[in-house]
């Protein structure tokens, strides 16, 4: 192989000469800084190269050529991950930030996402048809990226996971052929991709089943000082038992700026209207928030609600465990405790949160562990760490911090992360929330084996091999 720069002018030659309209960037590239910038700056690399990629027939080529040249790659749709496995220092970013076409057919109500579109696209949509589906809470995040690893969302209750609501993939191989999975054309493919899809391809084109959403919803922020947690507590335990599906929560806690004071954010969700809504949640209006951000709006609008507590500014962290109602709330108390004393004692962690996804899982269950690779089915709610911070020399210990906050938590689900405690059906831990350093077996538990088997089948040579391995060996590549 000749020296980098070589081989990415041919790689721009080759993609020119197919009539590509491809920009293949290298660090002396007007727009290199942008394209490798990511959602959290820990995890931006100075890649070989960047390619920007406008068809799946450019996702090929770039494929086969790194493959032919051994180069190292990475995929990145909304470029949101903080295990980093979107980015790179030894090799190419196959960046499908320029394919954002959404097409809805509104009489089979099905929504076709290209593989670069984040959850903005395909909200705004959907929505000139009066339809939705399953999206991520924050509409920045990529389509592809949430929906590979499974895609929770305010329409979960009703619906299920975002891979519930996945109909088919167009999708390019370790080599360059493209191909459809679905339920008739390659299952077993689509049976892995629907929660390890990053380790199979790149998938160029997604569509969703799609649900009527005409009319508008009850949403928004409340924020409690840290002495209503005994009644947010209660609340949470008795919306367990209440709520129908059309509700969400997302409560827990944070130190925000300009006070930087801990308080206890809770995130509302009722599809429906306004006074249904206030029936349902009259608790905790009564308990008198000290802010009150809640109004009907939009459902294109819901995703964006939380769009300002999750900037692009700072280095971040996803950390994921589980939790069971109903808590008790010394046990929350402690948490905040643990969580407080971390962020005072560092410079800048305010933004950081500890968050308790109170989404009904009624849907989620109903679909078997074994139905396809997802394997985070159980009576148990998720629990998400999100830290945010910018001094490099805290990365270690705030991802200790983490591991340690998120086991104590999941402990009231009978899982730990832990092999020694698992009393619960499901692995426990959201693959999406997870970082590299865990194993296939936490995340997929007994689907782990038939993903290796369908990674040989697939990926023979490990291609796909930056995120979570399925396989316990290195690349080989062979031209």
């Amino acid at each position: 192989m000749g020296s980098a720069p070589d081989v990415y002018a041919t790689l721009r030659e080759e993609l020119k000469g197919g009539g590509s309209v491809a920009e293949v960037l290298t660090p002396d590239s007007a727009g290199y800084g942008e394209s490798i910038k990511r959602w959290s700056e820990h995890c931006e690399k100075r890649a070989q190269a960047v390619v920007l990629i406008k068809s799946a027939s450019d996702v090929s080529k770039t494929l086969k050529f790194a493959r032919a040249n051994k180069i190292p790659f990475v995929v990145r749709g909304g470029g949101h991950s903080t295990s980093g496995s979107s980015a790179i220092d030894d090799g190419l970013v196959i960046d499908l930030s320029k394919m954002r076409k959404v097409t809805v057919d509104p009489e089979a109500k099905t929504i076709k996402a290209e593989g670069g579109t984040i959850w903005e696209d395909v909200d705004v949509e959907a929505a000139k048809y009066g339809l939705a589906t399953v999206g991520g809470t924050v509409n920045h995040t990529g389509v592809g990226g949430l929906t590979l690893g499974g895609g929770y969302g305010y329409l979960t209750g009703k619906y299920g996971l975002t891979i519930d609501n996945l109909l088919s993939v167009e999708i390019v191989l370790a080599s360059g052929e493209l191909v459809t999975a679905s339920s008739a054309s390659n299952p077993d493919l689509f049976w892995a991709i629907r929660g390890a899809g990053q380790n199979f391809g790149v998938v160029t084109s997604f569509t969703f089943q799609g649900h009527p959403q005409p009319n508008p919803v009850f949403a928004g922020t409340l924020v409690f000082p840290p002495t209503k947690i005994p009644e947010i507590v209660t609340f949470a335990n008795k919306f367990h038992a209440t709520n129908d599906g059309n509700q969400a929560i997302l409560w827990g806690f944070s130190a925000p700026p300009p006070a930087n004071a801990p308080v206890v954010l809770m995130q509302l969700f009722y599809n429906g209207p306004e006074s249904d809504a206030k029936e349902f949640f009259a608790d905790l209006f009564n308990a008198e928030p000290l802010v009150d951000m809640t109004s009907m709006i939009p459902y294109e609008k819901l995703n964006s609600l939380l769009n300002h507590a999750t900037g692009f500014d700072g280095r971040k962290q996803f950390g994921g465990g589980a939790f069971k109602l109903p808590l008790n709330p010394a046990f929350v108390q402690s948490l905040l405790s643990d969580f407080t004393e971390f962020v005072e004692r560092h410079e800048r962690m305010g933004e950081s949160m500890l968050l308790f996804e109170t989404v009904p899982y009624k849907k989620v269950v109903e679909v078997p562990s074994g139905e396809m690779a997802f394997a985070n089915r159980g009576d148990y709610y998720n629990l998400a760490s999100m830290f945010k911070w910018f001094d490099p020399a805290l990365d270690g210990e705030i991802r200790e911090f983490s591991k340690g906050l998120l086991k104590k938590a999941s402990q009231t689900a009978g899982v730990v992360q832990d092999e020694k405690i698992r009393e619960i059906e499901g692995v426990g831990v959201y693959g999406n929330y997870s970082n590299n350093d865990v194993s296939a077996k936490e995340v997929y538990g007994s689907n782990a084996r038939k993903l290796e088997e369908l990674k040989h089948k697939y990926d023979p040579d490990n291609l796909f091999s930056r995120g979570l391995r399925l396989v316990p060996r290195p690349i080989v590549v062979v031209n």
